[in-house]
C-alpha cells in the first residue's frame, strides 16, 4: 500500500512492556502489509544506561534519552507510548496531552482510580486519541466469545466469573519492588490484575451496577531490592525488608446492568495457578470458558436435548480474527506478545484512519469507576453502586 502514514513512536521505559510495543513496532510491517501507516521508533526513554544502549542496539530506535520529557516533546514524536512504573503515569500522559502527541498507555494509566480519571480528563481536553493496554481482550478466540454472546448463541447471560490468579508474588523472598508500594504501584491486584478481568467483563457482557468485597495482603514483608530490580527478582532471608503497602488478594461479588451476577477473584501470591487469567460465561441456552494459559482454546457449551451434551473445545485457527497474520491453518498457537502486536496495529491504524479506538482511556475510567466502588465496599463491608467517576464532580 502506498502513502501510508508516518507515525513516529516515543516509548517510555523499557521494562518488559515497553520492550514488548517496541517489538510490535518491529514485527506489524511483516504481520499486517495491508496496513495504512508505518511505525517508527525515534525516541526511547529511560533512567538505565543500559537499556538505552539495547533501545538503539538491539530495538532500532534511532536515540535514547534518560529524561521522558525530552521523548515527548521530540518534534518527530506523533504517539507515546506509555510503559512506566504506575504513578509516572499520569505526569506522563499529562505532558504528552499538552504536547498534543496521541497516547497509549499500559493500564491503570495512574496508579490509583482518581489519577485515571485526571488522565482521562487530559485527554479529552487536549482532544488526542488514547488507548490502554487491556491486551487480553484482543485474543482471537476472546473476540470470537463476544461475537457468540451478541449473537445472543448464548441465551441471556445470567453469570459471569473471572479471575486473574498469578504466582508472581508468592515466594516470600520476592523483592519489594514498585509494584509493592503505594507510592510507585497505588493500590495492588486491584490494579495490576484485577483490571484485565473487569475490562474483559466488561467488553464480554456489559457495565456493572454494584459491587461488595474484600481485600488481603497475605505476604506483609518482603526482601529490599538494590539496584534495578524485576518483579521476578529474588532475596535471601538474611536481607532487609520493608513493608508491602497494597493488597496481594482482592474478591468481588457484582450485579451487571443487564441483571446477570457476577464473581471475581485476583491474587499475586497464590500458589500453583501461573498466569490463570480466565473467564466463565454462563446464559439461558449455553456458556463459554477462556483461561489465557490456554490462550489457544475457548470451551463451548450450547443446550441440547440429546444424549452429546458437554463442553466442546474450539481451537484457534485463521478463521478468527488477526490469527491468520501470525500461523496459517488450525490449531497452531499464537502468544502474549501476538496479543500486544494486535492491539498496537488496531491502535495506530486508528491514527491514521481516524476509525474508532477501544479500549481508550474512556474503557479505563469505567474499569476504575468500579475498582473505586470495590475500595469503598472494604472500608464500609457492605454493597456500592458504581458511579461513573468521569461524571462525578468530585473524582479529580
Amino acid at each position: 500500500m502506498t502513502n501510508r502514514r508516518s507515525i513516529g513512536i516515543a516509548v517510555l521505559g523499557l521494562g518488559w512492556m515497553g520492550q514488548a510495543h517496541s517489538r510490535s513496532a518491529l514485527r506489524i510491517p511483516s504481520l499486517f502489509p495491508d496496513r495504512s501507516f508505518e511505525p517508527r521508533l525515534v525516541v526511547c526513554a529511560d533512567t538505565a544506561p543500559a537499556l538505552r544502549e539495547r533501545a538503539v542496539n538491539d530495538f532500532g530506535f534511532e536515540r535514547a534519552v534518560e529524561d521522558w520529557r525530552e521523548a515527548i516533546n521530540d518534534p518527530d514524536v506523533d504517539a507515546v507510548w506509555v510503559t512506566a512504573p504506575n504513578m509516572l503515569h499520569l505526569p506522563m500522559i499529562e505532558a504528552a496531552c499538552a504536547a498534543g502527541k496521541a497516547v497509549f498507555s499500559e493500564k491503570p494509566i495512574g496508579g490509583k482510580p482518581e489519577q485515571a480519571v485526571q488522565a482521562f480528563r487530559a485527554a479529552e481536553a487536549a482532544g488526542v486519541r488514547t488507548g490502554v493496554g487491556y491486551n487480553y481482550v484482543w485474543s482471537p478466540l476472546v473476540l470470537h466469545a463476544r461475537d457468540l454472546i451478541a449473537s445472543g448463541e448464548l441465551g441471556e447471560i445470567t453469570h459471569y466469573r473471572g479471575r486473574f490468579l498469578t504466582m508472581y508474588g508468592s515466594d516470600e523472598l520476592g523483592l519489594l519492588t514498585w509494584r509493592f508500594k503505594l507510592a510507585e504501584a497505588g493500590y495492588g491486584v486491584t490494579s495490576d490484575i484485577l483490571s484485565h478481568s473487569v475490562s474483559m467483563a466488561q467488553f464480554l457482557v456489559g457495565g456493572i451496577e454494584e459491587v461488595v468485597g474484600m481485600q488481603n495482603t497475605t505476604i506483609t514483608r518482603r526482601p529490599l531490592p538494590s539496584g534495578t530490580a524485576s518483579h521476578y527478582g529474588r532475596g535471601s532471608a538474611e536481607d532487609p525488608t520493608g513493608e508491602v503497602e497494597n493488597e496481594d488478594f482482592a474478591s468481588m461479588l457484582c450485579r451487571f446492568s443487564n441483571g446477570a451476577t457476577g464473581t471475581f477473584e485476583s491474587s499475586r501470591t497464590i500458589v500453583g495457578p501461573e498466569s490463570e487469567n480466565a473467564f466463565e460465561v454462563y446464559g439461558t441456552k449455553g456458556s463459554l470458558k477462556w483461561n489465557h494459559e490456554r490462550i489457544n482454546e475457548l470451551e463451548v457449551y450450547k443446550l441440547g436435548t440429546g444424549d452429546d451434551t458437554g463442553y466442546t473445545t474450539v481451537r484457534g485457527g485463521d478463521r478468527f480474527p488477526f490469527h491468520g497474520a501470525f500461523v496459517p491453518g488450525q490449531a497452531n498457537s499464537i502468544g502474549f506478545e501476538d496479543l500486544v502486536a494486535i492491539e498496537d496495529f488496531n491502535f495506530m491504524e486508528s491514527l491514521a484512519t481516524g476509525a474508532p479506538f477501544s479500549p481508550s482511556f474512556r474503557e479505563a475510567v469505567d474499569v476504575v469507576s468500579v475498582q473505586q466502588a470495590l475500595i469503598d465496599s472494604w472500608k464500609s463491608r457492605s454493597w456500592q453502586t458504581v458511579v461513573d467517576l468521569a461524571e462525578n464532580e468530585g473524582a479529580s
